[in-house]
């Protein structure tokens, strides 16, 4: 059968919800499950409640502090605050006192009466026997086909219908309408979405219209939420905080992000000020006066004739009086005529950007707030005898810095007989200056004639100071003996050993398919050698000349790690299958030496070494870096064995299409995140998944691309996949350990540091990127700073935003 219409019942679902709420110290001593005809009526005076199935909510008469009176709501059962969070009340503004009662009629109407006045629910067509109120358990009453869903106060919980319904702040000023705007007294609008609002589900994610959403802070958790317009006029969500004794909200969104822009804060002519921490406060603005018990600013000397009046500026204040701007002021004398020209005009506001922005302010001064976002300047109009200054003053007071003085020139001389000597001599001057000039840039391209090409270039940029050496290709090809000693090949370019003048070992790389011009050039190897890390390869110095493009590096002995790990018997792949990538420093040591094998505390410094390392060009830089190709080629080792990166910086001179290459897709993804296949914009987590690669190839001791002991077809087959079964679901970490030293794995000495690589690695190979830590967390994560939660099982196919 059909609902009535509201208008049916008086006094129809009048809601109460505060946050915090009021304290209540009413402890219930009968707890029912439903509330039926049998049980009616219901009163105050009980001390019961009813309980959801599980327990989250629970219903029933509340007492309001301070008062004899109640009100019938529905709170959260079960958590432990200082508070009792009420999130709907039938009787909102309309307490009733102990002698009321909660019935059901024989009718089927569910009342809420009181000695003055009897105040309905709702009311069913339906038999008495048959009818009974529940508590369900996302917190919604039922009656028959009655919800209190339905009918929200200011409180929207998980799960609940948004869209249709309004929500009232317990104050009554502020409603959100139309599930898309937040208005002040009714009409007032200070915040609007143009999607509106649909449902807030468990994980903290918001579904809105027309297929967008948004998350919460702490998206993927499924703790107590609601979403709930509060009295200062925000709408917030807030999520339960259980990491203390005593659980507490935490807001996890709002709408508002400057409390001071919503209207009705301070009251008019006021001034809203706030810091982002504090409350917002009220004060006002000079040639006014605060009365505190009215609550009012009123101006201390009122003016009556327009002409004797003048203006205050008052920085980054504004004031909102719901008036269209007007924009076409040709300058600031013109939009403060028209202020004066009307003696309704109380101020205006300008802007100093040249684009005319005027407007006049008419009228009361309304919603005033103090902010530097605002980027304008209002001027108050006061009476001619007002003393106060401005008290709000910024960087317009610069411009009224300058002097004015009067500058007077004496009349030149009478022409004399000596004028034509003076003009013969200085022109002499000039031509000997001229010619010495000339022949003197002559010798200095004679001389330095090897230089012609930055000649080319001269005045035209410089490199900055204490900026990497610059290297001639001369002293190049002599250091490298016409580069002959090539040491590696790869996607960057082909790296040669050297030696120069000052006896230094150098690895000098020549690079090849660089994109942009020597000023691009320039400005990304000064960059890239102000980066310092103990776990970084040195760059010296650079060559840009003959349009040639090297870099010339410290020399690292023991080479990449890659001859390390991976043994001689291992399948790799040829140069016809693909080619290989560029070691960023030269390798010395030839690939059939004989190399010795890392043991298990080696490797560890190795991961944390590295991770510290993308961590400082993630995070610490003055200059944000992505590497974008991390992979046991890039990480070289020295005497020592301590890691160190090279090929950073190199990817702003790459297209990122030149950078994806066969090596690391090969039948998988290989070291390369999800987001590279895509050809999208990259981030830092890109980076994390191929640390997270990296670390499973130091604990395996094979690469990723190599498929290991399993049933599964080789098109199906994901190497961190088959790590995470073995490690977590068969528990046999040591299937995954690198044959080579697997015998000296000893679980009580190396179980730990086993166990943090191999889980921080399945952490950062989580499919969404906002899943994967950043690189300090990694750090940290290796180092055992943090503790380290059960990772999901990675998976191939997920090709999320990165």
């Amino acid at each position: 059968m059909a609902l009535p219409s509201l208008s049916f019942f008086p006094l129809f679902l009048l809601f109460l919800l505060s946050n915090p709420s009021p304290s209540f110290s009413q402890q219930p001593s009968n707890i029912i499950s439903s509330f039926s005809f049998s049980n009616s009526p219901w009163r105050p005076n009980q001390n019961q409640i009813l309980l959801s199935p599980n327990k989250v909510f629970a219903a029933g008469f509340q007492r309001l502090p301070n008062s004899p009176n109640f009100t019938f709501s529905v709170w959260y059962n079960n958590i432990s605050t200082t508070n009792t969070t009420v999130v709907w009340s039938a009787n909102k503004g309309h307490a009733v006192s102990p002698s009321a009662a909660l019935t059901i009629t024989r009718s089927g109407e569910l009342l809420l009466n009181d000695s003055s006045s009897s105040q309905n629910i709702t009311k069913l067509d339906r038999n008495p026997n048959s009818t009974q109120l529940t508590l369900q358990n996302n917190g919604s009453l039922v009656f028959g086909n009655w919800l209190s869903f339905s009918s929200p106060t200011n409180t929207i919980l998980p799960n609940q219908t948004i869209n249709g319904t309004t929500l009232s702040s317990n104050n009554g000023k502020f409603k959100f309408v139309d599930s898309t705007k937040l208005v002040f007294n009714e009409t007032d609008s200070y915040w609007h979405t143009d999607n509106s609002f649909d449902e807030l589900q468990p994980d903290g994610r918001v579904v809105q219209s027309a297929g967008a959403s948004f998350i919460c802070s702490d998206f993927g958790d499924t703790p107590p939420r609601r979403l709930t317009l509060e009295d200062d006029g925000n709408l917030k969500i807030y999520s339960l905080d259980r990491s203390s004794n005593l659980s507490q909200w935490i807001v996890v969104w709002q709408a508002v992000q400057e409390p001071c822009t919503i209207h009705g804060t301070c009251g008019p002519n006021y001034i809203c000020m706030s810091d982002g921490v504090s409350d917002p406060k009220c004060v006002c603005p000079p040639g006014f006066q605060d009365f505190p018990k009215s609550q009012t600013c009123e101006r201390k000397i009122p003016w009556n004739n327009r002409t004797a009046t003048k203006f205050l500026r008052l920085d980054y204040v504004n004031y909102s009086s719901g008036l269209t701007p007007t924009n076409n002021a040709q300058n600031f004398l013109t939009c403060q005529a028209r202020c004066l020209s009307n003696s309704a005009c109380q101020g205006f506001l300008f802007k100093y950007d040249g684009t005319g922005y005027c407007v006049p302010q008419l009228g009361r001064l309304l919603n005033g707030y103090w902010s530097p976002g605002t980027e304008t300047a209002m001027f108050l109009r006061v009476d001619e005898s007002e003393t106060d200054e401005s008290n709000f003053t910024g960087m317009t007071n610069l411009m009224e810095t300058t002097c004015p003085i009067n500058i007077s020139l004496p009349y030149p001389p009478k022409e004399s007989n000596t004028t034509t000597r003076n003009i013969a001599i200085v022109c002499t001057l000039f031509a000997a200056e001229l010619i010495s000039g000339f022949l003197f840039f002559w010798a200095f391209l004679k001389k330095y004639i090897k230089y012609r090409d930055m000649a080319q270039t001269l005045g035209l940029e410089f490199l900055p100071a204490g900026g990497p050496k610059r290297f001639s290709y001369a002293e190049l090809k002599d250091a490298t003996n016409n580069f002959s000693n090539i040491v590696g090949r790869g996607g960057f370019g082909d790296v040669y050993k050297g030696e120069l003048g000052d006896h230094r070992v150098v690895a000098v790389k020549c690079l090849k398919n660089v994109t942009g011009g020597d000023a691009e050039f320039w400005a990304e190897v000064t960059i890239i050698a102000r980066m310092h890390h103990l776990n970084l390869v040195r760059l010296w110095g650079f060559c840009a000349e003959k349009g040639q493009r090297i870099l010339v590096y410290e020399y690292v002995p023991n080479g990449s790690l890659d001859k390390f790990l991976f043994s001689s018997r291992q399948v790799r792949p040829t140069s016809s299958e693909y080619e290989m990538d560029a070691v960023a420093v030269a390798v010395a040591v030839a690939e059939s030496e004989d190399k010795p094998i890392l043991d298990w505390n080696i490797r560890y410094r190795i991961a944390l070494g590295v991770a510290r390392a993308i961590a400082y060009l993630h995070e610490e830089c003055l200059e944000w870096v992505l590497h974008c190709d991390i992979k046991p080629e890039n990480i070289l080792l020295g005497d020592d064995f301590c890691p160190k990166i090279s090929d950073f910086g190199l990817a702003k001179l790459r297209k990122k299409e030149d950078m994806v290459s066969l090596s690391t897709i090969r039948g998988t993804r290989g070291n390369m995140a999800p987001k590279w296949v895509k050809m999208d914009p990259i981030t830092p987590k890109a980076d994390v998944y191929s640390f997270g690669m990296v670390l499973l190839e130091i604990v395996s001791g094979v690469r990723n691309y190599e498929m290991q002991g399993s049933k599964m077809e080789s098109e199906d087959w994901y190497f961190p996949r088959w790590a995470f079964e073995k490690v977590f679901k068969e528990i046999k970490v040591e299937d995954i350990l690198d044959h080579q030293i697997k015998h000296s794995y000893d679980s009580r000495a190396h179980f730990d540091m086993v166990n943090r690589m191999v889980k921080t690695a399945m952490w950062c190979l989580q499919d969404r990127p906002e899943a994967r830590p950043s690189m300090g967390k990694v750090a940290k994560m290796l180092e055992g700073t943090v503790e380290i939660t059960e990772p999901k099982k990675p998976t191939i196919f997920y090709l999320g935003e990165e």
